[in-house]
């Protein structure tokens, strides 16, 4: 058929075939989906109906995406459970669910290990520096990734108990 046209015949895009797209490229919080399918603009009825959907066929669930997320980014990307819980927050995933999360993924992936591995990693590649100051540098290092103060710091007293003095004043505020 030479010289003939293709019409475009194809039905313009359904909310739920983008919502699918977008969770079949990687996995989003329920708010990620309805801010995308905004941006896309559909109509916040067919947001809804497609986020209903997309529940009940179990392809969008903030309980497993954060456990997921946060499994995924503590074992590997050596992030502590408070760099976890603000990167949940800012994705829209409701505190409960977050903090419901954050636990199952600590359970599975061990905080103290990732510290000492990290740790480790830092001291070694600081080797230049007086012990003292390179573990100040560290323990903001540790805290800036996302760990706790406390277990920073008990981690670092725990690995370089000579040198801890040069933790005082660094305690925990927060967790």
């Amino acid at each position: 058929m030479a010289g003939s046209v293709r019409k475009n015949t194809s039905a313009p895009p359904t909310s739920y075939g983008r919502a699918l797209a977008r969770l079949a490229r990687r996995d989003h919080s329920e708010h990620e989906i309805r801010r995308a399918l905004a941006r896309d603009g559909f109509a916040d009825d067919a947001i809804e109906e497609t986020v209903r959907r997309l529940r009940r066929e179990r392809y969008l669930d903030d309980a497993g995406f954060a456990a997921r997320l946060a499994r995924s980014r503590m074992a590997n990307s050596g992030v502590g459970r408070n760099r976890v819980r603000m990167e949940l927050r800012k994705k829209g995933v409701r505190r409960a669910v977050a903090e419901a999360g954050l636990q199952e993924a600590l359970a599975e992936v061990p905080e103290a290990e990732t510290v000492d591995d990290l740790a480790r990693r830092f001291w070694q590649s600081r080797d230049r520096d007086e012990p003292a100051h390179r573990l100040r540098k560290l323990w903001a290092f540790l805290i800036r990734r996302g760990f706790p103060a406390g277990l920073v710091s008990d981690r670092l007293r725990a690995l370089w108990p000579r040198w801890s003095d040069a933790l005082e004043g660094l305690e925990p505020s927060e967790e």
